[in-house]
């Protein structure tokens, strides 16, 4: 019976600072007002909340709330664990196909600044694809078997090749009647509350950004893609953005989705959206 009394006082605590700060934040998730508009409107909502933070700080998550974590940041980053992972991802995109081909050869100036522009919206097959989803094309367009979702060298790659863009601002499009859609689905999950907590992305990233939850400062929505994938100390591993989303899903008790379902999927690119402007730094470090 004791088991259960922590959980409940925290949800009903937490509980009411949400519906406290609900007229401040929950008018965000209005899916009829636009991208352009959706994303002035969360830059402006954070810009009120912490009128001193430069939108490019946001990039470093929680660290940006604390000198103290921000000291343990720039300790771990003089040598980031997750640089491991990056260099196997490099010698990954530098081996050849069957057919004497790399991953280089799929993208525009051999991979470099692409990341900065994922996920994107194809017009022709009328869905939202990410990272990953072109790195399997370029697998498949090469006679190579995909690589699965969440693999080791999927991972690898992803973050090789975001280590590409960095130093480069994300650039995420929306364009279009059906971008704008799946745009507008991936805000409606991000807001959609569910699970045992009953909890949304935005009761956290939005609502809370900034600020402790149990024993943790939780981190902004703004900037959050600009990282991943990215190194976990509570991982132990490097990881992707969508592998967090299904770690959320499942704290607050839902049923997480598939790596790379229509809602992840879509969810990532509205998250992604939201970090136009703010410079790439893969493989981010985190707790």
């Amino acid at each position: 019976m004791k088991k259960w009394l922590v959980p409940i006082v925290v949800v009903a605590l937490a509980g009411n600072s949400i519906a406290a700060n609900a007229v401040n934040w929950w008018d965000l998730g209005n899916t009829k007002v636009g991208p352009e508009q959706t994303l002035q409107q969360f830059h402006e909502y954070f810009k009120q909340q912490f009128p001193n933070m430069p939108l490019e700080k946001y990039a470093l998550g929680a660290y940006a709330f604390s000198p103290q974590l921000y000291a343990q940041y720039q300790e771990a980053m003089q040598f980031n664990p997750g640089d491991l992972t990056l260099s196997e991802g490099q010698k990954l995109w530098d081996s050849k196909f069957k057919n004497g081909k790399t991953y280089a050869s799929c993208y525009p100036d051999g991979g470099k600044g692409v990341a900065a522009h994922y996920p994107m919206f194809d017009s022709k097959t009328k869905q939202v694809v990410t990272i990953g989803m072109s790195i399997n094309a370029c697998r498949k367009a090469n006679g190579e078997a995909p690589l699965s979702y969440g693999s080791q060298d999927m991972i690898a790659l992803q973050t090789y090749l975001g280590s590409l863009s960095n130093g480069m601002p994300v650039d995420v499009q929306v364009k279009g009647p059906g971008a704008v859609k799946a745009f507008e689905e991936g805000k409606a999950y991000f807001f959609m509350k569910r699970g045992q907590l009953n909890f949304s992305c935005a009761s956290c990233h939005v609502a809370y950004a900034g600020k402790y939850l149990r024993d943790q400062i939780i981190s902004p929505v703004v900037g959050q893609s600009a990282h991943f994938p990215t190194y976990r100390a509570a991982w132990s591993a490097v990881n992707t953005l969508q592998k967090r989303m299904e770690g959320c899903d499942k704290k607050v008790g839902a049923q997480p989705e598939k790596l790379e379902s229509v809602d992840y999927r879509n969810l990532e690119y509205f998250m992604s959206y939201l970090s136009n402007g703010i410079k790439m730094n893969v493989p981010g470090y985190r707790p």
